[in-house]
């Protein structure tokens, strides 16, 4: 996964009937030059015998959810291009598309539209193209967010999950591994950690106000859906965040803490909140659909 200023590396192996383990989780530092880091990474990491799959980087894409339409996924894509051209900010004519469909609850049936325009899309591909790395995937964060979440879901209910980055607060809301709501939290974990005790007060409460807001939404648009809790990724440095959630939510909060859920025995470090918290996006890109294996 390249972000700005590092990449994050990170290689899932599953297996029948074991957690998923875990067997690479570096970070490197990296320069303006994509090419380059991947270049340097590509026979240490041995990057040609994986399937590889980056994310698009907040601001890279826009996700829409709109009523699913008929027709081939060629056909379908013409459509939601000119159907969906005036919602996004970038030429929908060269613009890359696609779907994921959401769970049927006996509504329209309707989707989760990503859309990416070419400037932003076609340098990762050659990126990876130069450095000779093979590209299997271009994954979005909320995708991540889903995969993390699969590992904790109870069979038959739903799950919300909010994690901070260095960009924003994204709540998912999941049910049998799949994506049915999307919400954005317009704070960062920088903004968290940075702030004094009456900021973050303050923050605190914003994030609280909406995250109940979005649960009720949730309650009202599938009440047959029983909620399990909601799975909060610790930020390490901002004291007491869990502690105030619980306070003010109708749900019980509970920490993600990966080493429940993984095998992690052979990246001990992972084991660290500040370095697991690092990770968490790419980890949730490394458990893209891959085959279990018996």
């Amino acid at each position: 996964m390249l972000r700005e200023g590092r990449v994050d590396v990170v290689h899932v192996r599953r297996e029948s009937g074991r957690k998923p383990c875990v067997l690479v989780a570096d970070s490197v530092e990296k320069g303006a030059d994509d090419v380059a880091i991947l270049s340097v990474l590509r026979r240490p990491m041995r990057f040609d015998r994986y399937r590889c799959t980056t994310l698009l980087g907040h601001g890279k894409y826009q996700l829409i959810q709109t009523d699913a339409v008929d027709g081939s996924h060629d056909e379908a894509c013409d459509v939601m291009r000119w159907k969906l051209k005036d919602q996004v900010e970038f030429p929908v004519d060269t613009a890359a598309i696609d779907f994921l469909p959401i769970p049927p609850d006996g509504r329209t049936a309707q989707v989760f539209a990503a859309l990416s325009p070419e400037s932003a899309v076609a340098p990762l591909v050659q990126a990876f193209q130069a450095a000779r790395v093979p590209l299997a995937a271009i994954d979005l964060r909320e995708v991540s967010q889903r995969n993390l979440a699969a590992l904790f879901e109870e069979d038959g209910r739903g799950l919300a999950t909010l994690i901070f980055d260095d960009d924003e607060g994204l709540l998912t809301f999941t049910l049998n591994g799949e994506l049915l709501v999307v919400r954005h939290v317009e704070i960062t974990a920088r903004q968290l950690i940075t702030a004094d005790a009456g900021r973050r007060g303050i923050l605190f409460e914003r994030i609280a106000l909406d995250v109940q807001r979005s649960l009720d939404n949730f309650d009202r648009l599938y009440s047959a859906i029983p909620l399990s809790n909601i799975l909060v990724a610790p930020i390490p440095g901002v004291d007491g965040f869990l502690s105030y959630l619980r306070a003010n939510l109708t749900i019980s909060v509970v920490p993600l803490d990966l080493s429940g859920v993984l095998d992690l025995g052979a990246v001990p470090a992972l084991l660290d909140p500040l370095r697991q918290f690092q990770c968490l996006r790419a980890i949730g890109a490394a458990l893209r659909d891959e085959p279990a294996t018996a």
